[in-house]
């Protein structure tokens, strides 16, 4: 089964703030190879959502089969529902994400 993927309005937001900031501090055309990157991990989740691993950070007994998919440095954290995946954070794997994914996943 090929999974829909969509994003919460936070991680678009994360994915824009990431490119536009590689885009002003780099190179647009490095903003564009991240974006293809996303793109290209998309791909992969919508194929096989299951093989990816559990993130460390959330506690057991979170509500909802979160997953990780690392394509360094970033990080995309997303939600396997019965008829989609969702995509919750698109973040720098480099900070500590804890806070982050607990305000993002586990308020109502």
């Amino acid at each position: 089964m090929i999974y829909p993927v969509h994003f919460t309005r936070a991680a678009s937001l994360d994915l824009e703030e990431i490119c536009d900031w590689i885009a002003l501090h780099d190179a647009p055309a490095k903003a564009n190879h991240v974006l293809d990157r996303v793109h290209a991990a998309l791909e992969s989740i919508a194929a096989l959502p299951h093989r990816r691993a559990r993130p460390r950070e959330l506690p057991p007994g979170t509500q909802g089969d979160y997953r990780q998919l690392y394509f360094k440095p970033y990080c995309v954290i997303y939600e396997i529902t019965d008829a989609e995946v969702i995509v919750h954070v698109v973040a720098d794997g480099r900070r500590n994400l804890q806070s982050l994914l607990l305000r993002r996943l586990t308020s109502g």
